[in-house]
């Protein structure tokens, strides 16, 4: 098996919408959602699925800022106030686990060179098969129905 790392966005991302008033929010492209429903309102951050009560925000995030076509953005869900960044470590978050990823491996410049579906119980097989091929540097994992990125996959040092 290949060492592979599940790391959550980095907080210090959002830390500056924390405790906006909605219109600022909207102004700034974002919104607060409280929970309602679990699972529902993964989080970006953390790896977990907010709990009901919970407050979250609804954001457009860059989570492939490359120069190339391969650049891409989407909504995502942040715990408001999270503070610390999820690091699994050959293991797969229950977050992930339960729902159908598309997984997109990509090389040192940015370009995508595989990509393939998978249930999230099975993700580890799959990075395995796409981590065999030297030239990929990073993988990411997008939840496959909304299409919206989850997290990043990289190798374990």
């Amino acid at each position: 098996m290949t060492g592979f790392v599940i790391t959550g966005l980095d907080p210090a991302l959002f830390a500056d919408l924390y405790g906006l008033d909605d219109a600022t929010l909207a102004a700034r492209g974002a919104e607060r959602r409280i929970v309602d429903a679990t699972p529902g309102f993964p989080c970006r951050i953390t790896l977990e699925d907010a709990a009901v009560g919970t407050t979250v925000l609804l954001v457009n995030h860059e989570h492939l800022a490359v120069d190339t076509p391969y650049r891409q953005r989407h909504a995502v869900f942040v715990t408001e106030g999270a503070v610390t960044a999820a690091r699994h470590v050959n293991t797969v978050p229950r977050q992930l686990a339960m729902r159908t990823l598309s997984v997109r491996a990509y090389d040192a410049t940015g370009h995508m060179v595989d990509a393939d579906l998978t249930e999230g119980d099975q993700l580890p097989a799959l990075i395995d098969r796409l981590f065999a091929d030297a030239g990929t540097a990073y993988l990411h994992a997008h939840n496959a129905r909304p299409g919206c990125f989850a997290a990043r996959i990289d190798r374990a040092e």
